[in-house]
């Protein structure tokens, strides 16, 4: 059975959906959607995501996008009993904690702050820039004495944060100054299956990305 994502490489969601993957040992059908031409807009694939965006996920017939929401279904299906995604209530509930503070406070701050220097040329805004380090410090503090974000565990957590934490290495944020986050950081990129290949590879194509729009 093919399960097809749709994706750009340099994108911290698209690489959180491939972290995910690995970890569970699953072969996904990449399709490299060229957004600068618009075939996000084309409509076979608003069929598939009427909001148009990547990672988009469609697995026998059944299409999900939104990568936090993409990482918890497949672990759902394909990774019953992984501590990626725990059951145990309370253990989930920290899981779900962390990836909400992802996708609410942590990455949309760092979109806030960065995506509008690189893509419309907007001067860095100091108080954008403040909102971030605060999140980083929340971050730091929910590292204290743990392992991973969620426990002792690697999760999904995890994978969703360090693809969001490692975008920022292309910016002028310096999130190794948290001891903690520091630590973590290293922590998963040692641990995480198939790391490289997962992430890296696409971080490097999103750092070409912000160095190619920051010279024009």
């Amino acid at each position: 059975m093919t399960i097809d994502l749709y994706y750009v490489p340099g994108s911290a969601p698209c690489r959180a959906v491939l972290l995910t993957a690995k970890a569970l040992n699953l072969s996904l059908n990449l399709k490299l959607v060229d957004l600068h031409h618009g075939e996000h807009l084309k409509p076979e694939f608003l069929k598939l995501n009427p909001q148009h965006t990547v990672p988009t996920l469609v697995d026998d017939g059944f299409s999900i996008w939104e990568s936090r929401a993409i990482i918890t279904y497949l672990v759902n299906k394909y990774g019953k009993g992984s501590s990626l995604y725990p059951e145990e209530p309370k253990a989930r509930a920290l899981v779900d904690n962390r990836l909400y503070f992802d996708i609410g406070t942590l990455y949309q701050r760092f979109g806030d702050y960065f995506y509008p220097q690189v893509f419309a040329g907007v001067p860095a805004d100091k108080e954008k820039l403040t909102k971030i380090e605060d999140a980083l410090q929340l971050l730091d503090k929910y590292l204290e004495g743990q392992k991973y974000a969620a426990g002792p565990n690697l999760t999904i957590a995890d994978l969703s944060l360090v693809a969001s934490i490692s975008s920022f290495e292309a910016s002028d944020i310096d999130f190794k100054k948290y001891a903690n986050v520091k630590r973590w950081y290293e922590t998963v990129r040692s641990t995480a299956p198939g790391y490289q290949e997962a992430n890296e590879k696409g971080l490097e194509a999103f750092k070409s990305l912000v160095n190619s729009m920051l010279k024009k």
